[in-house]
């Protein structure tokens, strides 16, 4: 694994909160490192086989130049954003925008803002009781394929189970999803949340039929517990409809809390 890396690339355009840095333009500075696998493209001495750090300069001064923003945090992210998309052979992007004459009343070198995305598998499980079934788990795999930042790598079958939690009635049509993604896990639990939205979601009772429910289950080796956000998902040892289709396309993958295996893992017997 290596990196491309670009420093102080130097772009006069408008960014900031004030009207007057939205029509005068000012100089920035931006800097990225690109983490890739590059040996094939240095072996071969080609290329088109590694991050073009001519392209990265072209991808900055596209988003620098054609939008106005509020933060340099959000130019910082965009800019990320653009390389991970053109270049999906990139594991992260890190890149820093500086703001050297930045409109602030203090002796500075510089004012800045970083941001680093990275490619992340992560595991997602989708499920639906209402209407027709299927087609809600379709919508949720074609809307997640659809949305910038997240690529679909497999998707399981499809499978019926009992409901779960002693509240809702209807069978349940479940089916687990891999995914390729570099949003991090609130940005990618606030989308999750559109699609749900989207696919007339209704959040009256926990645990109740949906027309469309999607878990995160994992999120690469990362072990989070947050308000409204807990991964891996607090529960899922203990549902099948969850175990069986992330046997099918995860089925070596090693929970980052147990250190067991997919394909090693049981549903506890009821009492």
């Amino acid at each position: 694994m290596g990196k491309v890396i670009v420093k102080k690339l130097k772009i006069k355009t408008c960014h900031g909160v004030n009207d007057f840095e939205k029509r005068q333009p000012q100089r920035f500075e931006f800097s990225a490192e690109v983490e890739c696998d590059f040996y094939e493209a240095a072996k071969n001495d080609e290329v088109a086989q590694t991050v073009n750090y001519s392209t990265v300069c072209k991808l900055i001064r596209a988003v620098a130049t054609q939008n106005v923003f509020n933060l340099i945090e959000t130019l910082a992210c965009r800019c990320a954003e653009a390389i991970l998309d053109k270049f999906p052979g990139a594991k992260s992007a890190c890149v820093r925008v500086e703001k050297p004459q930045a409109p602030v009343k203090a002796k500075f070198k510089t004012m800045a803002a970083e941001v680093t995305l990275k490619r992340t598998t992560a595991y997602l499980a989708l499920g639906s009781s209402m209407g027709d079934k299927k087609a809600y788990l379709d919508f949720a795999v074609k809307e997640l394929s659809a949305t910038r930042g997240i690529t679909v790598k497999k998707v399981s079958s499809y499978i019926e189970s009992e409901p779960y939690g002693g509240v809702a009635h209807n069978t349940f049509l479940n089916a687990c999803v891999e995914v390729e993604t570099y949003l991090p896990p609130r940005a990618l639990l606030f989308e999750i949340h559109r699609i749900e939205a989207a696919g007339e979601r209704s959040r009256t009772l926990r645990w109740d039929d949906r027309t469309l429910d999607i878990d995160i289950i994992f999120y690469g080796r990362e072990v989070l517990c947050e308000e409204g956000l807990t991964i891996p998902h607090a529960d899922y040892m203990n549902r099948d409809f969850v175990i069986a289709p992330l046997k099918e396309i995860a089925p070596d993958f090693l929970c980052p809390v147990t250190g067991v295996r997919v394909k090693n893992l049981s549903v506890p017997a009821q009492k």
